[in-house]
């Protein structure tokens, strides 16, 4: 809880204790980012969070490998069984796994509430015709996508890929993060915004556009009730994210349904 908010942070990045610090360095390396403020395991980040009262955590990682899939998700499934006052775990998918059908059903037989998949990192493009399974299922099972989307590097997530299935699958829940486009964020407002079933979340954006007025304006037009508050983590700490959102001038409306409501609405994060 902060300033009279309940606060629910929808994309936290997590690893095995084991692993974590290796993870972590991987992805400042791909982002050639300065070190994180987190260091990837849930401790730090149930830590962390509860330091600048963020009340709970949508948690996922990415498979870059299809062999990868059962035992990432069955480690989120596991940590959130650990802290399910804290917790919401999300699943993942590998593209074009010969096994895919299976995974998504064992995934949500774990409790999961969701997909994160992550183009750049996982090598294929949105629209790609080995990813048409996945949001069939889950249009089908009205079971929600957290996409990483845009990276002005790549032609894998950004926002031409991406429209074509929103117009198509109609009924998918898909929510872009870091405002519908890393990098291409006035792309992503001039042909996503709008689009009902097309939310966004906040995360490792605000830093790079470093300009409130810009960054309302991102708000205004996906809308209050279609924006999600997230930091990355481990790559933004909450107090920085926060204090980055509570400086917009927004109505106690707006951001409550940012900072908790949407989350709710979409994972059941309660």
């Amino acid at each position: 809880m902060k300033n009279g908010f309940k606060i629910t942070d929808a994309h936290c990045h997590i690893y095995p204790e084991k692993i974590a610090a290796k993870a972590v360095t991987g992805i400042e390396t791909f982002y050639e980012a300065d070190p994180f403020p987190g260091n990837g395991t849930v401790p730090d980040l149930i830590r962390l969070g509860g330091e600048n009262g963020v009340d709970r955590f949508i948690v996922q990682s990415v498979a870059t490998s299809a062999h990868q899939v059962r035992s990432i998700n069955e480690f989120i499934a596991s940590r959130v069984s650990q802290y399910p006052d804290k917790l919401t775990g999300l699943g993942t998918l590998f593209p074009g796994s010969p096994t895919l059908r299976e995974d998504y059903e064992h995934l949500r037989s774990l409790g999961l509430r969701g997909i994160k998949l992550h183009p750049d990192f996982q090598g294929f493009k949105i629209d790609d015709y080995r990813c048409l399974e996945i949001y069939e299922m889950c249009e089908r099972d009205n079971f929600p996508i957290l996409m990483h989307t845009g990276d002005s590097r790549y032609d894998n997530s950004n926002p031409n890929r991406m429209l074509p299935i929103l117009q198509i699958y109609t009924g998918l829940t898909v929510t872009g993060a870091h405002f519908g486009g890393w990098s291409v964020w006035d792309e992503a407002k001039s042909k996503l915004a709008g689009i009902p079933n097309f939310y966004v979340d906040t995360s490792s954006s605000m830093h790079y556009i470093n300009d409130p007025r810009k960054v309302r304006s991102l708000i205004d037009a996906y809308g209050a009730d279609h924006v999600l508050f997230g930091t990355d983590y481990p790559m933004w700490s909450p107090e920085y994210e926060l204090d980055w959102l509570f400086k917009l001038g927004l109505g106690d409306e707006e951001m409550r349904m940012i900072l908790s409501e949407n989350a709710e609405k979409l994972y059941g994060a309660i």
